[in-house]
């Protein structure tokens, strides 16, 4: 053993320094490989748009070339384009072209070569190119090329090689160990061992003693590093693939297929995607303003499977059939809707009661006093157990994937387990997960944690929430916490807790974004009876007292105090969906924000338009894009949120990378987005400087910072968090049904 350990670790360095010896190599090849391709790329493009661009010359439209060439540029490996007519004239380009790049200076970035010009973002490849026409012999193209992604490709080559020599070597380790051990043991009888397993694992003396656990076998530890090792290798790739993946619904379909093939997928919640309201004589089909709605719907559109949710719209029962089932969306039907009823008496102590009473302010700091009611829990665990029974009659196999949404349904995993033990459950919990010594006052701790411990895996938001929720259980119930994994154990079943933040799909629907951003600018102002060069911010939100509605126009008012040129040149627009109408402390809500407008439109809205339009309604979403779509800036200012998705909805829809958003520090989404002006809601100086700034700041500081927002929202959307959770879910069922073959063993 002495013998093969000194020649493997000799081995392992002499490959490592072959591996770190030839990269230069490898790298100057894979350069030459990339330049030939962009020198073929800007060839190409010189081509493909010549005719077009001498038409918009002869047409002597400067504006609509600049345009023509922004679009050239949405290309994720081209950095600027150019064109320069003659020696002397003035460039015609994109609006990232470098300005050391210059009609009377394009000499130094002629002729055979790699010209590249450094910049922040990382090295530029210039390359100028005749463009000859009989109007403008001299004229010359201009394509630069950003040359970042050689030095990620690079990186990642280099990786897979020092890969590659290192499973080398492991392989070449193995094959010299084994050789060691068939010639320790002789030929025939090492390979008799071999054949029955031995050798590797267990040594054959102890065969006729199972009684007696042997010692560890000399090999033993060598094959637990190996196979430590093969799982960190397939963990990186793991990675490595899931950062490359473009989230799509696509995309989702295809892991669907690849990792989930054929499997049964439910979603359960208490609102529903899509509901069927009377108003008078006809019917409206409405989607509700939920955040949890907007992040879901597209996600069920994508993998199909059916939604289980409470009917609560007056027409639903009409649209149903005799399983009480309907296709959604209506008019192109892409999934199953399975509504549950219930009476009013289980609405209002399930709902209204222990849910939004309760756990809402509960987990919530916003400084609203949660009320408990012994009838409100017995409602909450019966409904909840209704759900159960839903989900068991609606899987088709024994072992269903079922996501459930949010603390409306706190019971429901533990309850689904009970009768469905090899469901795959994934719980995801959309609003924080307050801190132990807060969860203390509620008087069923024990059974919401214990119902939660159901589940497969446990998500929420933010790590803050995830490090609350093991805290919690760590205090409260005897539970297995490993805090190294993030693995609760609790009565025989582990429990992953993870982070997922939420986001939005991407790119946003068509009919979103289909009217063109000046046309939105003009209809709203004119909607709303402004002069269109009004400023305009816009609030969306429930009519909700953690959303900080109150807060928003304190900051408004003092924006006016403290600049009063703004008096009747700014006007914000409050979109407040009404929620929970049923519960006193949104009624008093209400009649709050209502008397705030009005005293602060009486106060500052005499010399013109009012500072304030409030707009308690429900409003579509394609509405609410509009509204986005028109506004200089969109204010946040969440008292305490998981997530927010109002923010990243408003990033979504400025496609013209212009506009600013003003985001609590206290949503989740501020931990995402740095690039909006982050605030503390509760000072109300910082966020009427904050409203300030956003009015004031230049148009090319909106578009820095709204490319790096959308640049995540795009790339961490909706269809990647659904896609992680599913992938996760499937790792686990694979883990599963691996270890419960008879026979199986672990090293």
């Amino acid at each position: 053993m002495r013998l093969s350990l000194r020649f493997i670790l000799p081995l392992l360095l002499v490959l490592a320094g072959i591996a770190y010896a030839i990269a230069p190599l490898v790298d100057k090849l894979t350069l030459g490989w990339f330049m030939r391709d962009i020198e073929i790329r800007s060839s190409l493009i010189a081509s493909t748009i010549q005719e077009p661009l001498q038409e918009q010359l002869a047409a002597n439209k400067n504006a609509k070339i600049a345009e023509f060439f922004n679009r050239i540029t949405q290309n994720e490996r081209i950095y600027a384009v150019g064109y320069c007519p003659d020696p002397t004239g003035t460039v015609l380009a994109s609006r990232w072209l470098p300005a050391e790049i210059r009609c009377a200076s394009l000499g130094r970035w002629e002729g055979p070569g790699h010209h590249l010009l450094p910049s922040a973002q990382g090295p530029l490849q210039v390359a100028v190119l005749p463009m000859v026409s009989e109007a403008m012999p001299a004229g010359r193209l201009i394509v630069v090329h950003d040359m970042s992604f050689i030095s990620r490709r690079s990186e990642e080559t280099n990786r897979y090689l020092f890969y590659a020599f290192m499973g080398l070597a492991a392989v070449i380790s193995l094959i010299t160990v084994v050789i060691a051990q068939l010639s320790w043991r002789g030929w025939m009888a090492g390979m008799r061992s071999l054949l029955r397993g031995e050798g590797l694992l267990r040594r054959p003396e102890f065969d006729a003693q199972p009684a007696n656990p042997p010692s560890p076998p000399g090999f033993k530890p060598i094959a637990r590093d190996l196979q430590r090792l093969i799982q960190e290798l397939e963990a990186d790739t793991r990675a490595r693939d899931e950062s490359q993946v473009t989230w799509t619904p696509e995309a989702l379909r295809g892991i669907l297929r690849g990792e989930l093939s054929g499997e049964d997928v439910i979603v359960v919640s208490n609102r529903e995607p899509y509901s069927h309201q009377r108003r008078g004589e006809r019917i409206e089909v409405q989607r509700p303003a939920s955040g949890l709605v907007t992040a879901l719907e597209p996600i069920m559109r994508a993998c199909s499977g059916t939604w289980i949710a409470h009917g609560s719209g007056s027409a639903d029962r009409d649209f149903v059939d005799k399983n009480d089932c309907v296709g959604v969306p209506p008019d192109k039907p892409a999934y199953q809707l399975r509504r549950v009823w219930l009476s009013a008496e289980e609405e209002a102590g399930y709902y209204y009661g222990f849910s939004n009473e309760g756990l809402w302010p509960l987990c919530h700091i916003a400084h609203v006093r949660p009320t408990f009611r012994s009838s409100d829990w017995a409602q909450y665990v019966a409904v909840n157990r209704k759900f159960a029974k839903a989900v068991v009659s609606e899987a088709k196999t024994k072992d269903p994937i079922v996501l459930v949404q949010d603390y409306h349904m706190a019971l429901l995993p533990k309850m689904i387990r009970d009768e469905l033990p090899n469901a795959t459950i994934i719980t995801f919990w959309h609003i924080p997960w307050p801190n132990p010594e807060s969860f203390a006052i509620c008087p069923w701790r024990e059974e919401v944690l214990e119902g939660l411990l159901g589940s497969s895996i446990l998500g929420f938001h933010t790590q803050f929430h995830c490090n609350n929720f093991v805290d919690t259980v760590d205090r409260f119930i005897e539970a297995r916490v490993d805090r190294a994994s993030f693995n609760v154990t609790f009565g025989g079943k582990s429990t992953a807790v993870r982070r997922y933040p939420i986001s939005i799909a991407w790119p946003p629907e068509a009919e979103m974004m289909e009217k063109s951003v000046a046309d939105c600018r003009s209809s709203i102002r004119q909607l709303n009876d402004l002069p269109q060069e009004h400023k305009l911010g816009v609030g969306v939100d429930r009519l909700d007292y953690t959303k900080g509605i109150v807060e928003r126009f304190r900051a408004i008012e003092r924006l006016l105090e403290l600049n009063p040129d703004w008096i009747g040149r700014f006007t914000f627009v409050q979109i407040a969906a009404p929620t929970r109408s049923g519960i006193d402390e949104y009624q008093h809500h209400e009649e709050q924000v209502r008397a705030m407008a009005a005293r602060i439109n009486t106060r500052f809205g005499r010399q013109g338009p009012p500072p304030i339009v409030l707009k308690i309604e429900h409003h579509e979403p394609r509405e609410v894009y509009g509204y986005f779509r028109a506004a200089d800036l969109c204010f946040v200012s969440s008292l305490h949120d998981g997530m927010n998705l109002v923010a990243k909805e408003f990033v979504g829809a400025r496609d013209d990378e212009r506009g600013v958003l003003i985001l609590s520090e206290f949503t989740g989404a501020a931990r995402e987005l740095p690039e909006a002006l982050v605030v503390n809601p509760y000072d109300a100086d910082q966020c009427a400087a904050a409203l300030h700034l956003a009015l004031t700041m230049s148009p090319n500081e909106q578009r820095d910072r709204m490319r790096l927002m959308r640049g995540l929202v795009a790339e961490y959307n909706v269809f990647r968090w659904a896609g992680r959770m599913l992938l996760d879910a499937a790792a686990m069922r694979r883990r599963s049904r691996l270890t419960d073959k008879p026979g199986t063993s672990t090293l």
